[in-house]
């Protein structure tokens, strides 16, 4: 059945939702279950650390020397871990990543192991991931996606919450420590909440690929409906399934926001203080399959592609504009070597991009996994 068409009317009443007794012992016997499950495994490979509190830096010779030591290319450790979220934490140096099979937040340096910092059993799946320096604040995207009928992506997933658990949640960058949840799918329909942008402010614009919306949460957790527009609506497939819409999104830091559409690949400008003011840019090429997206320091714009679900490339391209992003040129197109790019971190020794084989997880319905995961250096 095709989702049901959603308009730009009222945000409605977000509350945290509380599964039944049954899900929330379901979702605990699966997080006793999993990692003894793993306990042998772990004895043939590194194990999966626990990240410590930190306390933040600012970037001087030492954090230098240690991002000059990361090499071209991050080989990641991880049993079935299939992160689709990185970004670059300044604080630790090191990098941040999701999980789309165990709902958890990992601290990855240049050796590639993943060490735990976040594992809250409310999370089934992560995506995007976004720090906030100033206000001490990480983000994470959270979701139970739905991926057909029969499919089973998260260790997690419950029937009464596929499709329907999608928020924003937040933590103490330094800690770990849960501030808040905000509810993201509480409207009628399918969600998926998928990649974060941050003003200065600490709004954070949170896209939901399934509804067509972007959302905006302010830093005390307010959330309302910052846009929907039918161009950003990817609607459904012939067999039901949602598509990918409105994906990545990054703050320039002229004051407008740029998002992308998985499904075609169209990049929108929208105005943060006039959004209603939507326009899509007018590219050399559309990207299908573009993922998650950043500006690099010289202001181009790196955008992960891949074939998970669309006719695009397995792929990175960089794009810049000449007159604020009203129309956009294509600097490079460099395909990948790993299967299905999600997205890009950028850092003070290089720009990497993130791969864990998720066209195997979702191509599978989750019955197929791989483990670990790549950062390549572009």
């Amino acid at each position: 059945m095709r989702p049901s068409s959603r308009g730009p009317g009222p945000f409605p009443r977000l509350l945290h939702r509380k599964g039944t007794a049954m899900t929330r012992r379901i979702r605990r016997l699966h997080r006793a279950l999993v990692p003894a499950a793993l306990a042998l495994a772990t004895l043939l490979m590194p194990s999966t650390a626990v990240a410590g509190p930190v306390t933040p830096h600012t970037a001087g010779a030492g954090a230098a020397t240690a991002h000059a030591a990361l090499p071209d290319l991050i080989t990641g450790s991880g049993q079935a871990i299939h992160p689709e979220g990185v970004v670059w934490d300044p604080t630790r140096s090191a990098f941040l990543i999701g999980s789309i099979r165990y709902g958890t937040v990992s601290v990855v340096g240049g050796d590639g192991t993943p060490r735990t910092l976040i594992d809250d059993p409310e999370l089934i799946a992560t995506g995007g991931i976004r720090v906030d320096v100033p206000r001490n604040r990480l983000l994470v995207t959270y979701d139970d996606v739905y991926a057909g009928p029969d499919a089973l992506l998260s260790v997690g997933s419950t029937p009464e919450t596929r499709g329907r658990h999608a928020g924003l949640a937040v933590y103490d960058l330094r800690t770990g420590k849960l501030k808040r949840r905000i509810d993201l799918g509480a409207a009628p329909g399918l969600h998926l909440a998928n990649d974060i942008a941050l003003d200065p402010r600490g709004n954070a614009y949170v896209t939901d690929s399934f509804s067509g919306h972007i959302f905006k949460v302010t830093p005390e957790g307010r959330a309302s409906t910052f846009l929907y527009d039918p161009a950003l609506d990817a609607g459904a497939d012939e067999n039901g399934l949602p598509n990918v819409g409105v994906n990545g999104i990054v703050y320039h830091p002229d004051g407008y926001l740029l998002v992308v559409r998985y499904d075609t690949g169209a990049l929108f400008r929208v105005p943060l203080d006039r959004p209603d003011d939507v326009r899509e840019v007018d590219l050399e090429q559309r990207i299908p399959g573009a993922d998650g997206m950043a500006l690099a320091s010289d202001g181009t714009l790196w955008a992960a592609t891949n074939t998970i679900r669309s006719d695009g490339i397995d792929g990175v391209f960089r794009l810049a504009s000449d007159d604020g992003w009203n129309t956009g040129r294509t600097v490079s197109v460099q395909e990948s070597p790993e299967a299905a790019p999600t997205t890009v971190a950028v850092t003070p020794s290089g720009d990497y991009v993130l791969s864990s084989n998720l066209n195997v997880l979702f191509g599978s319905g989750g019955a197929q996994t791989r483990d670990g995961f790549v950062l390549r250096r572009y």
